[in-house]
């Protein structure tokens, strides 16, 4: 099977919106008056970013997810996509798998795949996504205000749990495995809700890479910093509900796993009531956990209201 044969049998599909889609050296897309386009691109790279023994249908609907995420991050819409492969062989089996969880995820999003990119290779995934939101209301990492109550949505840190099982360093239950893992190689972009904070949300990121880390981006692009309240962040591992996971690994995990590609956003807090309708329409639950303040550090705070010196660490990929 050649690279173009491939191209047409699991990723050729009759255009939807797109002006040109695949098939040319181009894709050309007409965006609407009014609108602006938004573009985000990531790369999942085989043992950096996920194991060799991820399911493919897991894989693609992962590879999609983490950049709708970005979208989802500054309020956008889904549009189109680009989608770029290394592949060691073309290995049909494989192939059938990962454009049927990539597409099942597109179609659930409207979103096209109009052009992209194949190569032999070790394998590595790129996608460039484009969306879609009105004129002036792109959700920013700039926009955070002193006084501004924060929250996060879903639930953080089973991934880093399910990747610590993977590593050998504990011991779950079979259940509580198989539920983290899900979270790690499937997660739910939450497209939905960040569309419905337009006009709420002041600023907001996706949790990429853990949520101290991805927070300090809006404080250092607002200049501001923020307080933690940690019981509030104490149930927020999904999987902690069936198992009692050990305190201490349930902060990091929380704190600085990472993974997780839900959304940390901050509001005034006069519009708690409208973030809680946009939870609620967009069928995403929303955690209060913290708040904003005019001097730039991240303080955690115990039940007590007392500092508790932080020893979390989100990733990066060159530290």
């Amino acid at each position: 099977m050649g690279e173009f044969d491939l191209i047409e049998r699991f990723f050729k599909r009759p255009p939807l919106r797109a002006d040109v889609g695949i098939g040319d050296d181009c894709a050309v897309w007409s965006p609407r008056a009014g609108h602006q386009l938004a573009f985000s691109a990531d790369m999942l790279v085989e043992g950096r970013h996920f194991l060799s023994t991820v399911e493919p249908a897991r894989l693609g609907h992962k590879a999609l997810a983490v950049n709708l995420s970005d979208l989802a991050a500054c309020g956008a819409t889904p549009q189109a996509f680009l989608l770029s492969l290394s592949l060691p062989r073309a290995d049909e089996s494989w192939l059938s798998g990962f454009s049927q969880g990539l597409f099942q995820l597109a179609d659930a999003h409207g979103c096209e795949l109009i052009g992209g990119d194949t190569t032999q290779g070790p394998l590595n995934i790129a996608i460039t996504v484009m969306g879609e939101l009105p004129q002036g209301q792109s959700i920013l990492r700039s926009g955070a205000q002193a006084g501004d109550d924060l929250y996060v949505s879903g639930h953080l840190g089973d991934a880093r749990l399910a990747l610590e099982a993977f590593r050998g360093a504990i011991s779950l239950p079979q259940a509580v495995f198989d539920a983290a893992r899900l979270r790690m190689e499937m997660p739910s972009p939450r497209v939905a809700l960040g569309i419905a904070l337009r006009g709420i949300a002041h600023a907001m990121a996706d949790i990429s890479d853990g949520l101290l880390g991805d927070l300090g981006h809006i404080l250092k692009a607002s200049h501001v910093g923020a307080e933690i309240e940690l019981p509030s962040t104490s149930a927020l591992m999904q999987t902690t509900h069936h198992w009692s996971c050990p305190p201490d690994l349930a902060q990091t995990c929380v704190l600085s796993g990472g993974d997780d590609y839900e959304l940390v956003f901050c509001a005034p807090p006069l519009a708690s009531a409208s973030v809680h309708a946009a939870a609620q329409a967009s069928g995403t639950r929303v955690t209060r956990i913290g708040r904003i303040t005019a001097e730039p550090a991240l303080v955690l705070l115990d039940a007590q209201g007392q500092v508790v010196h932080s020893r979390f660490r989100s990733f990066d990929h060159f530290a």
